[in-house]
Protein backbone atom coordinates (compact mmCIF):
# COMPACT_ATOMS: atom_id res chain seq x y z
CA UNK A 1 0.00 0.00 0.00
CA UNK A 2 1.47 3.36 -1.03
CA UNK A 3 1.66 6.41 1.21
CA UNK A 4 -0.84 8.16 -1.08
CA UNK A 5 -3.32 5.29 -0.62
CA UNK A 6 -2.91 5.52 3.15
CA UNK A 7 -3.26 9.31 3.40
CA UNK A 8 -5.70 9.88 0.52
CA UNK A 9 -7.77 6.70 0.24
CA UNK A 10 -10.34 6.56 -2.55
CA UNK A 11 -13.02 6.14 -1.40
CA UNK A 12 -12.35 7.77 1.98
CA UNK A 13 -12.37 5.56 5.09
CA UNK A 14 -15.57 5.54 7.16
CA UNK A 15 -15.30 6.08 10.91
CA UNK A 16 -18.05 4.12 12.68
CA UNK A 17 -20.42 6.51 14.45
CA UNK A 18 -18.58 9.54 13.00
CA UNK A 19 -21.78 11.61 12.91
CA UNK A 20 -22.48 10.95 16.60
CA UNK A 21 -18.90 11.77 17.61
CA UNK A 22 -18.97 14.90 15.46
CA UNK A 23 -22.24 16.17 16.97
CA UNK A 24 -21.08 15.48 20.54
CA UNK A 25 -17.67 17.10 20.06
CA UNK A 26 -19.14 20.07 18.18
CA UNK A 27 -21.73 20.69 20.90
CA UNK A 28 -19.08 20.63 23.64
CA UNK A 29 -16.77 22.75 21.47
CA UNK A 30 -19.43 25.42 20.90
CA UNK A 31 -20.23 25.55 24.62
CA UNK A 32 -16.54 25.78 25.54
CA UNK A 33 -15.69 28.50 23.03
CA UNK A 34 -18.82 30.49 23.87
CA UNK A 35 -18.05 30.31 27.58
CA UNK A 36 -14.42 31.19 26.91
CA UNK A 37 -15.14 34.25 24.76
CA UNK A 38 -17.93 35.51 27.01
CA UNK A 39 -15.81 35.00 30.10
CA UNK A 40 -12.93 36.99 28.68
CA UNK A 41 -15.18 39.77 27.38
CA UNK A 42 -16.81 40.13 30.80
CA UNK A 43 -13.60 39.85 32.80
CA UNK A 44 -14.03 36.46 34.44
CA UNK A 45 -10.91 35.29 36.28
CA UNK A 46 -8.35 33.50 34.12
CA UNK A 47 -8.26 30.66 36.66
CA UNK A 48 -11.87 29.88 35.77
CA UNK A 49 -11.37 30.26 32.01
CA UNK A 50 -8.17 28.31 31.35
CA UNK A 51 -9.93 24.91 31.65
CA UNK A 52 -12.49 26.12 29.07
CA UNK A 53 -9.62 27.08 26.75
CA UNK A 54 -8.11 23.59 27.00
CA UNK A 55 -11.55 22.02 26.49
CA UNK A 56 -12.07 24.17 23.38
CA UNK A 57 -8.65 23.16 22.03
CA UNK A 58 -9.21 19.46 22.84
CA UNK A 59 -12.65 19.31 21.23
CA UNK A 60 -11.38 21.28 18.23
CA UNK A 61 -8.55 18.77 17.83
CA UNK A 62 -11.05 15.90 18.15
CA UNK A 63 -13.23 17.42 15.43
CA UNK A 64 -10.17 17.78 13.23
CA UNK A 65 -9.19 14.14 13.85
CA UNK A 66 -12.70 12.90 13.01
CA UNK A 67 -12.56 14.68 9.66
CA UNK A 68 -8.98 13.63 8.87
CA UNK A 69 -9.66 9.97 9.64
CA UNK A 70 -11.49 9.57 6.34
CA UNK A 71 -8.79 11.17 4.22
CA UNK A 72 -6.32 14.01 4.35
CA UNK A 73 -8.14 15.39 1.28
CA UNK A 74 -10.36 17.32 3.67
CA UNK A 75 -7.39 19.31 5.02
CA UNK A 76 -6.74 20.71 1.52
CA UNK A 77 -10.31 21.92 1.08
CA UNK A 78 -11.14 25.51 2.04
CA UNK A 79 -13.50 24.33 4.79
CA UNK A 80 -10.83 22.09 6.27
CA UNK A 81 -8.21 24.82 6.01
CA UNK A 82 -10.52 27.19 7.89
CA UNK A 83 -10.83 24.64 10.72
CA UNK A 84 -7.05 24.19 10.87
CA UNK A 85 -6.60 27.98 10.90
CA UNK A 86 -9.25 28.39 13.63
CA UNK A 87 -7.58 25.76 15.81
CA UNK A 88 -4.17 27.37 15.26
CA UNK A 89 -5.50 30.76 16.40
CA UNK A 90 -7.15 29.12 19.42
CA UNK A 91 -3.84 27.45 20.30
CA UNK A 92 -2.13 30.86 20.12
CA UNK A 93 -4.24 32.20 23.02
CA UNK A 94 -2.01 30.80 25.82
CA UNK A 95 1.04 32.36 24.15
CA UNK A 96 -0.57 35.72 23.37
CA UNK A 97 -2.68 36.11 26.49
CA UNK A 98 -2.85 39.91 26.29
CA UNK A 99 -4.55 39.67 22.89
CA UNK A 100 -6.88 36.81 23.81
CA UNK A 101 -10.15 38.69 23.20
CA UNK A 102 -9.29 39.74 19.62
CA UNK A 103 -7.93 36.24 18.97
CA UNK A 104 -11.14 34.65 20.24
CA UNK A 105 -13.22 37.00 18.08
CA UNK A 106 -11.03 35.95 15.14
CA UNK A 107 -11.80 32.29 15.97
CA UNK A 108 -15.54 33.06 15.87
CA UNK A 109 -15.17 34.99 12.59
CA UNK A 110 -13.18 32.19 10.93
CA UNK A 111 -15.72 29.62 12.16
CA UNK A 112 -18.67 31.65 10.92
CA UNK A 113 -17.22 32.25 7.47
CA UNK A 114 -15.85 28.72 7.14
CA UNK A 115 -19.05 26.96 8.08
CA UNK A 116 -21.39 29.22 6.11
CA UNK A 117 -19.53 29.60 2.82
CA UNK A 118 -21.19 27.88 -0.11
CA UNK A 119 -20.59 24.16 -0.46
CA UNK A 120 -18.79 24.77 -3.76
CA UNK A 121 -16.23 26.97 -1.95
CA UNK A 122 -16.12 24.99 1.29
CA UNK A 123 -15.26 21.83 -0.65
CA UNK A 124 -12.85 23.52 -3.07
CA UNK A 125 -9.56 21.57 -2.93
CA UNK A 126 -6.26 23.37 -3.30
CA UNK A 127 -4.75 19.94 -3.99
CA UNK A 128 -7.02 19.13 -6.95
CA UNK A 129 -7.91 22.75 -7.90
CA UNK A 130 -11.63 21.97 -8.10
CA UNK A 131 -14.63 21.58 -5.86
CA UNK A 132 -14.89 18.11 -4.35
CA UNK A 133 -18.60 18.56 -3.61
CA UNK A 134 -20.69 15.91 -5.30
CA UNK A 135 -23.04 17.31 -7.92
CA UNK A 136 -26.75 16.91 -7.37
Amino acid sequence: MSLREILLPDPPRRLPHARLFNVLCRTIHLAATGTLLGGHVFGVSADLLVPWLWLAIATGAALLAIELYGSLDWAFQLGGLSVVMKLAVLCAVPFAWNTRVPLLFAVVAIAGVGSHMSGRLRHYSLLYRRSMKAKG
